[in-house]
């Protein structure tokens, strides 16, 4: 049925995915732009007023702005590794699932055997590149940071890999190039001392408490490398990084088609923008970051354009999951920005502010310009998308999670391909199912972050939705009522912002969806 629906609207369309994969001079390049932490209100295109992003709303205005796009979990690492895999979240570590960030020590957590959309392209005869944040582990066992970070990027089919090995509020603090730390001096080697051992870390750069939460550096040695690193250059780092291999690939004598998956660190905390976007927005650090970020996006686009290959290149930009209600965000809130529109919850939380995302896709001359579209769509449905892009056999993903939504990008399906979809929190028991207009959590909140003090960092759940106005029907000053239902239901096609629980008005829809989310689990 996948395959007829692909070859009815290729059809449709006029254009036949498989003679790219049988011409080489006409296979499109393509980038995935994977943004960390932005939020579903933070781009002027998706209604932000206080946040200006010029080169993004152009790649809207260019191509098509999704509305209900997601993100498989509100988590930066399963999120990534559903991106990468086609998997949800819970097949990951065998069986028992990736719910939470992966920490420095982790060895890589997606197997090398386990086909990925590096791979993907790779098997096709592309050039592959990671650039930016990776936070999927590296090598086997306990990484200890004393041998080559093998096996990771290069092992799961990306050709090449810069960029920061965690993320950019954990440490090392240090860049890494394919499997070895930029600056790496065998004479002072990186080692990681743990927690508690301040006097034996190696200095990082000095960061203002404005900026937000960073964690203190766990590492000693590698002065050189650790010097290398700075927090408020690190965007102008990659997105050179990222000229410079387009640069490279498209003016190469043996020229392919190329992939780059770039993953930037923008905007997770620290809010660390360069000097020349400070108190550029209305939204203070937080708003500054994320208007660095569209410089970004900016330099990317142009040199695609520099180098003559705009017109076949499919750009992809979206997010690893909602926006962070921490101190960054907070102030961004209180200068009136709204860091996740109106959708009810934020990051960790399994309500739509957790997992819908900004999701932009742009194609000259497939993808419609300045098209919107309400296609119920995954950063899981890559891998099949791109395995039909590069018109490889759909065999391979009998056991996959992810779905083939081409025809979304480049057409306009009257119905929804995807039919239901699964969504993870960072609380296993929130572990949720979307069906249609339907929206199941089988427990109270959000099941995310809970902080709601002042000096606390990670706010969430119903202290957070109290704080930018959010309404719900479970949620009364604050906190979530003693006589509210045991779980959750919404109906997402009348109230996209979850004002209402409808659990106890709909007892076999629950039945249904219970029923549904269980079979996920066995």
């Amino acid at each position: 049925m996948k395959k007829l629906k692909l070859i009815v609207s290729v059809v449709f369309l006029g254009l036949c995915v498989s003679t790219y994969a049988q011409q080489a001079n006409n296979r499109p390049n393509v980038i995935v732009i994977n943004a960390d932490d932005l939020g579903y209100g933070d781009l002027s295109c998706y209604g932000a007023t206080k946040i200006h992003t010029p080169n993004i709303d152009k790649l809207a205005s260019e191509g098509k702005l999704f509305t209900d796009a997601h993100s498989a979990s509100a988590v930066c690492t399963p999120s990534r590794y559903a991106l990468l895999t086609g998997q949800y979240p819970i097949r990951g570590n065998a069986g028992k699932g990736v719910w939470g960030p992966a920490p420095p020590t982790s060895e890589l957590i997606i197997d090398t055997e386990q086909l990925t959309i590096g791979d993907v392209f790779k098997n096709s005869g592309y050039a592959t590149s990671v650039i930016g944040k990776w936070h999927l582990g590296f090598g086997k066992g306990e990484n200890k940071w004393d041998k080559p970070l093998s096996p990771g990027p290069n092992d799961l089919g990306f050709d090449y890999y810069y960029g920061v090995p965690i993320v950019n509020s954990s440490s090392p603090y240090v860049y890494v190039e394919d499997d070895h730390v930029v600056g790496a001096d065998p004479n002072d080697p990186l080692v990681y001392v743990g927690k508690g051992k301040e006097e034996l870390v190696t200095p990082i750069t000095p960061i203002p408490e404005k900026a937000s939460q960073r964690s203190p550096n766990r590492f000693s040695g590698a002065k050189a490398a650790h010097k290398l690193y700075n927090d408020y250059t690190v965007g102008k780092v990659l997105a050179g990084k990222a000229v410079d291999w387009i640069t490279e690939k498209t003016t190469a004598k043996n020229k392919k088609p190329f992939f780059m998956y770039m993953a930037t660190t923008h905007i997770h905390h620290p809010f660390t923008p360069g000097k020349n976007f400070q108190g550029k927005s209305d939204a203070e650090l937080y708003g500054d970051f994320v208007q660095e970020l569209d410089w970004m996006v900016g330099k990317v686009l142009s040199a695609l354009e520099k180098q003559g290959v705009a017109d076949n290149t499919l750009v992809i930009f979206t997010s690893d999951n909602g926006a962070m209600m921490n101190s960054g965000g907070r102030n961004a809130v209180r200068a009136g920005h709204k860091i996740n529109g109106d959708l009810l919850g934020f990051k960790f939380g399994v309500w739509e502010g957790g997992h819908r995302v900004p999701f932009i896709a742009k194609w000259p001359g497939k993808i419609k310009p300045g098209t919107v579209s309400d296609q119920l769509i995954c950063n899981v449905d890559m891998l099949a998308t791109f395995m039909a892009l590069t018109g490889q056999s759909q065999d391979k993903l009998e056991h996959s999670d992810s779905v083939n939504v081409l025809p979304a990008l480049v057409g306009s399906p009257k119905e929804n391909i995807r039919k239901e979809l699964l969504l993870a929190p960072r609380k296993e028991k929130h572990l949720s199912l979307r069906k249609g207009k339907w929206m199941y959590i089988p427990a109270k909140g959000s099941g995310g972050f809970t902080g709601h003090k002042p000096k606390q960092h990670a706010w969430g759940g119903p202290a957070a939705v109290a704080l930018v106005g959010g309404v719900n029907s479970d949620i009364e000053n604050g906190k979530i009522k003693e006589d509210a239902p045991v779980a959750q239901l919404y109906n997402l096609e009348e109230d996209k912002y979850q004002t209402t629980n409808v659990y106890n008005e709909f007892p076999e829809v629950v039945k249904e969806m219970a029923a549904a989310l269980e079979a996920y689990k066995h």
